[in-house]
Formats: structure tokens, C-alpha cells, sequence
């Protein structure tokens, strides 16, 4: 099989959408025709997407944010909150980075508590808080 042929064929009649739209079936659809309600993805494509979004989130968190003299545990807490806020949201948490920057973890723990973050996302903000403050993997 020319699989090189079949995929040009398959792109010029499903086209190639790489944000989610609705099919002339109404079907969320993504891609070359991957109908996500119907087959939706498999778990390698899922680690796939979770590596390459961690990889773009990181390296966004490390060009914005001084990381210098931080442990993993606490660098995991600024990408884990980057990737559920996008690092303009995370930006905004200018209190906490403050508080970071000077390594007062408790004051920075407390600001992340003291947002309309914790109320949306409840026990991931208070566990993210706690491996601030203590520089321990919750």
C-alpha cells in the first residue's frame, strides 16, 4: 500500500484541522477527520499530547519566571499551575512570584490560597500550596 498517496488523498478530502470543529455530521472532529466523540484518542496519543504540551509549558515558565534556587518540587508547582492557567494567568499571580523570588514560601503558599484560582480548582490549589511551602512532593 502507498500510504504516502493515501494520506495526500485523505488530507485533500478530510483536510487537516488541528482545532477541534464539528463535522458535517455534527461530530467534534479534530485533525484529518478523527472523530473525537466516537473514537476519541488513545492512551499514547494522550501521553504524546501530555509530553509535548508539558515541554511547551516549561519552557514558558523557565524564559518568564527566575527558577534560580527552586527544587523540582516547587518548579513543578509554577509548570502545574501554568498548565491549568496558561503562563499569562500565572503571570497575574505577581504576589506569589514575588513572595518566591525571595523565598518566602509561606507567604507565597498563603497568596495562592487568596485566589479565585483556589475556589475554581479547590484540592489541586491546596495541595500545589502545601509542595510550595515545603518544597515536598504532595
Amino acid at each position: 500500500m502507498e500510504y504516502e498517496k493515501l494520506i495526500t488523498q485523505l488530507r485533500a478530502h478530510e483536510g487537516d484541522k488541528h482545532k477541534v470543529y464539528r463535522c458535517s455530521e455534527g461530530y467534534l472532529t479534530i485533525g484529518v477527520g478523527r472523530n473525537l466523540e466516537t473514537n476519541g484518542i488513545s492512551q499514547e496519543e494522550s501521553d504524546f499530547l501530555l509530553a509535548n504540551d508539558l515541554s511547551r509549558v516549561e519552557s514558558q515558565v523557565r524564559k518568564h519566571i527566575k527558577l534560580y534556587g527552586l527544587n523540582d518540587a516547587r518548579v513543578a508547582v509554577l509548570i502545574n499551575m501554568a498548565f491549568n492557567l496558561g503562563i499569562s494567568g500565572l503571570l497575574n499571580f505577581k504576589k506569589t512570584l514575588a513572595y518566591i523570588e525571595q523565598g518566602d514560601f509561606e507567604a507565597a503558599s498563603t497568596e495562592m490560597l487568596d485566589s479565585k484560582w483556589r475556589n475554581q480548582v479547590g484540592f489541586r490549589a491546596i495541595q500545589l500550596a502545601e509542595q510550595l511551602r515545603t518544597g515536598e512532593w504532595q
